[in-house]
């Protein structure tokens, strides 16, 4: 099995069923003592923005805030460089513990030893 999980995530309430489940599934994986890195790129961009998650809503579903509190907890989230910029967001307006990184750091983590890529 893996032993770290590495998940890019480019949905956001444009396609709230795939958002949705790549949250879970980092959540999940995080409470299960897998090592977890989770990437904002395109839509889900908006979700390193504060009060952003609250805004999400899909039924029968985990509130996406609470998903990333887990997520942020034991493992890291990160949000891509060029999302970041085409969208304005800086490092000064992302919820504490949200980094900015950009596709070299996500090829690096995505081929590390022992290392699941997802993308959602």
């Amino acid at each position: 099995m893996a032993k770290k999980l590495v998940i890019k995530v480019t949905a956001g309430a444009d396609a709230p069923e795939r958002c949705s489940q790549a949250f879970t599934v980092a959540a999940v994986a995080v409470a299960s003592g897998v090592e977890v890195s989770l990437w904002l790129t395109g839509e889900s961009s908006w979700f390193a923005l504060p009060g952003r998650a609250a805004e999400f809503e899909l039924p029968h579903a985990a509130p996406l805030p609470d998903l990333i509190d887990a997520i942020l907890a034991g493992g890291r989230l990160t949000l891509c460089t060029q999302c970041a910029a085409r969208r304005d967001i800086t490092e000064k307006d992302v919820i504490e513990g949200v980094r900015i990184a950009g596709a070299q750091v996500f090829v690096q983590e995505a081929l590390g030893d022992e290392t699941q890529a997802l993308v959602y």
